[in-house]
């Protein structure tokens, strides 16, 4: 069976890692699977919306941490304060346009959403600018890599037929860390059950 064959008949999984992917970062991957959609071997639509609301979800989720509980993260990742500090420079000196532009400056998104929470920006202006960020950077980066898609097949020649392969690895690493996670909650599970069973057992004189 060919690579392409196995997206074809595990592309939802695909999806999958694409919208969390994307919650986190994710324009590389974007662009090769938008290649990929290219190739007819993905669903662009799917694909697009899948990038929109990672990147919105991961966002807002970032946003809210920020609101909620800035100075506590801080207080207990101090190297962060750097990075907070340079955003929320850039939010004093024109807010909107930092929201609307912060997924197309490297090194930024990392710090961005949450610095906004910090800074106290208003919950339903940051939804709001965010959707439509989030969507002209799904577009975008979604976009060029179907439009460029036959560019890049006739430049990288054999590096764009390894994009099937690059995609089924990123499922096998998705399955993987899910199996993991798993197994280490069921474990935790475990030892909390043990730990009160013990307490139960053993009631205080």
């Amino acid at each position: 069976m060919s690579v392409e064959q196995l997206i074809a008949d595990y592309g939802t999984w695909f999806y999958v890692i694409t919208f969390f992917w994307t919650f986190l970062e994710g324009e590389t991957f974007v662009i090769i699977a938008g290649v990929a959609a290219q190739k007819g071997v993905l669903d662009w639509w799917t694909l697009f919306l899948c990038a929109w609301f990672g990147s919105f979800c991961g966002d807002q989720t970032y946003f809210w941490i920020g609101r909620l509980y800035g100075p506590r993260v801080l207080a207990k990742f101090p190297k962060w304060r750097a990075g907070v500090d340079g955003a929320l420079a850039q939010v004093q000196r024109n807010s909107t346009w930092f929201i609307l532009t912060f997924r197309f400056i490297y090194g930024v998104r990392n710090f961005a959403s949450f610095s906004l929470g910090v800074a106290r920006v208003q919950p339903a202006r940051f939804a709001v600018l965010n959707f439509i960020a989030a969507f002209v950077w799904a577009l975008s980066f979604a976009g060029a890599g179907y439009v460029f898609g036959e560019a890049f097949e006739a430049v990288a020649g054999e590096w764009v037929q390894g994009i099937g392969m690059l995609l089924l690895s990123c499922l096998v690493l998705f399955a993987i860390i899910m199996i993991l996670r798993a197994r280490r909650s069921r474990r935790r599970r475990a030892a909390a059950e043990a730990h009160l069973a013990s307490g139960v057992s053993n009631p205080p004189a």
